[in-house]
């Protein structure tokens, strides 16, 4: 299991189309991945579940990745998140 603290950095936060496009990324790995903020545990791969977070630029979100292929799936959960 992978635990990492990222900085969402992306220009309009969580909203729709980057919600779609990080469950996209998640859905490639086979590894169970969530997204925590607060209280709230997401599932990555759940598109309903990834837009009620609604993180906006500059929050953090802790990545949980756990799984045969974890290291990938947080490198590139990672990239997404902290680009801008």
């Amino acid at each position: 299991m992978v635990k990492k603290t990222i900085t969402i950095e992306l220009a309009s936060g969580l909203e729709a189309r980057p919600v779609a496009m990080l469950v996209q990324i998640a859905s490639q790995y086979e590894s169970k991945i969530y997204l925590e903020n607060g209280n709230c545990r997401v599932n990555a791969k759940s598109i309903m579940g990834m837009m009620t977070l609604g993180l906006n630029k500059g929050e953090e979100v802790t990545v949980t990745v756990e799984g045969a292929d974890e290291e990938a799936a947080i490198v590139d959960i990672q990239k997404y998140l902290g680009s801008n």
